[in-house]
C-alpha cells in the first residue's frame, strides 16, 4: 500500500483498505476525481501524480478547461456525473468518454440522435432516485425496466446504474438497494459513494466512486 503523502495517495490507500475488507481488488473500483469547480491548476498535480479519471457537472464549464489539459493529457477519461439538459447531448457525446446521469426517455432519445450523428457510442449509467428525491434526478425504481429497454433500443451502451443516496441520512442500505437493482438487471457497473461514504460504497459493490473534496478540498466558485 502506497504511503500517503497526498490526499490523492490517501483516498487511494482507503479504497484499498475498504476492498481488502470487503474481499475485492483495487483495480475493480475506478476513482473518478470530481474536478468540478476547480480550474486547470489544481487539477494538474492530480494529473501529474498519474489520476487519469476525472468528473465534471455541467457540460459548459468542462469545454472550458478540459481541451487544453487533454492536450498535456491525452489519455485522460472524462466522466460526465451532473444532471444533463437534452439540448445539450451533442456537446456531451462529443466531450466525455462516459455519462452516469441518464435519467428520462427524451434524454435517451436526444443522446441516441447524437451519438448517431457523431457515429461515437460512449456508456452511459442509469441515474435511479434511490431516495425518492425529485430535486435530484434519477428515474424512480419502478421505471428503471422501461428505461434500460429504452436505452437499449437507442443503442446506448450501458455501463450500469448510479445513485446520489439523501444526504444526512446512512447510504448503506440506498448503495444496497443500487447493488441489487443493478444485479437484477444483469448490469455490471455500480456509480456510488462520494468523499464522505466511498468506503461503505465499495464494500457494497461500487465500482466507480466520486470523490472531490477529500481530493481538492472545499469546492471553490463555478466559473
Amino acid at each position: 500500500m502506497e504511503k500517503a503523502d497526498t490526499p490523492l495517495q490517501q483516498v487511494r490507500a482507503n479504497i484499498a483498505k475498504a476492498c481488502t475488507i470487503a474481499r475485492r481488488e483495487p483495480d475493480d473500483v475506478t476513482l473518478i476525481a470530481v474536478s468540478k469547480t476547480h480550474p486547470a491548476e489544481t487539477i494538474e498535480p492530480l494529473l501529474r501524480q498519474g489520476q487519469r479519471h476525472f468528473g465534471e457537472n455541467r457540460v459548459q464549464e468542462a469545454q472550458g478547461k478540459w481541451p487544453a489539459l487533454r492536450e498535456a493529457y491525452p489519455d485522460v477519461h472524462l466522466h460526465l456525473i451532473g444532471q444533463l439538459q437534452s439540448n445539450k447531448a451533442e456537446d456531451a457525446v462529443a466531450l466525455f468518454d462516459t455519462i452516469h446521469s441518464l435519467d428520462r426517455p427524451s434524454l435517451v432519445k436526444a443522446l441516441g440522435k447524437a451519438m448517431d450523428k457523431l457515429d461515437k457510442r460512449i456508456p452511459c449509467f442509469v441515474q435511479v432516485d434511490v431516495g425518492e428525491e425529485e430535486q435530484k434526478g434519477g428515474c424512480a425504481v419502478a421505471d428503471l425496466p422501461k428505461l434500460l429497454d429504452r436505452a437499449r433500443d437507442a443503442d446506448i451502451p450501458v455501463a450500469g446504474l448510479m445513485c446520489l443516496p439523501p444526504f444526512e441520512i446512512e447510504p448503506a442500505p440506498f448503495f444496497a438497494l443500487l447493488d441489487k437493482l443493478a444485479r437484477d438487471h444483469g448490469l455490471e457497473g455500480r456509480s456510488m459513494g462520494m468523499s464522505g461514504d466511498y468506503e461503505t460504497a465499495i464494500k457494497l459493490g461500487a465500482t466507480h466512486v466520486r470523490v472531490g473534496t477529500a481530493l481538492f478540498g472545499e469546492r471553490g466558485k463555478p466559473a
